[in-house]
């Protein structure tokens, strides 16, 4: 199925720019090669099986910090489950350590269209809320230990989103799957005239790849 035939049946619609923005996904599918669509094609297996099993797929994303990398990705996956019509699908993220969410990657959610706020914006750690849809809860969205609530400690998919996370954690408890899916870390961008468009560009870059497994799994 195509993603706008997939979309029209969802229950949840997306705001009109994130719908834009996932359309503009959609057509970058043939920048994605075979070697990562195998690994995306794992993620989507199981999600897939968990849904038949459950009605419930939980996939945790996990970087080091829990601060860039693993919330582009808790999120798109989350917006694009929702925009592929797919219900049960929980996302969350993680890191071996928890610092905080970092404001260029609040930043770049808000240049593609995603409504982020918080009422801590002075707090070392603050919960931004995260919203796509009138029709979906807004994501509370803050750095976190992987294995700290709310995330699940049993039944669920745990995707390691950098290569130290990988290396740090070579068994991660309580989870079904364990699946390194690594993106480069828009941080070498950090403080250079090149900064946003980086940050753009590994946004999208997850999100085109989440919508490649949300879709595989219809």
């Amino acid at each position: 199925m195509t993603f706008d035939s997939l979309s029209t049946r969802s229950k949840v619609q997306c705001f009109e720019p994130i719908m834009r923005w996932l359309r503009d996904r959609d057509v970058e599918q043939g920048l994605i090669p075979a070697s990562r669509r195998a690994e995306l094609s794992q993620l989507a297996d199981y999600v897939r099986q968990s849904l038949d099993r459950s009605g419930t797929a939980k996939l945790t994303f996990v970087c080091t910090h829990n601060s860039r990398r693993s919330h582009l990705s808790q999120i798109w996956a989350k917006v694009a489950a929702d925009a592929c019509g797919l219900e049960g699908v929980e996302t969350y993220s993680g890191g071996t350590e928890a610092t905080a969410m970092n404001l260029r990657v609040v930043a770049s959610l808000r240049r593609s269209g995603l409504l982020v706020e918080t009422d801590e914006a002075e707090a070392e750690n603050p919960v931004y809320r995260i919203r796509y849809s009138e029709q979906a809860e807004p994501m509370d969205c803050f750095s976190k230990v992987y294995s700290d609530p709310p995330n699940p400690s049993t039944d669920y998919a745990a995707i390691m989103t950098c290569s130290s996370a990988d290396d740090a954690c070579p068994i991660v408890p309580g989870c079904d799957l364990r699946l390194p899916i690594r993106y480069e870390d828009p941080k070498v961008a950090d403080d250079s005239d090149r900064e946003a468009e980086v940050y753009d560009d590994r946004s999208k870059q997850i999100g085109r790849e989440m919508l490649a497994v949300m879709m595989a799994v219809r």
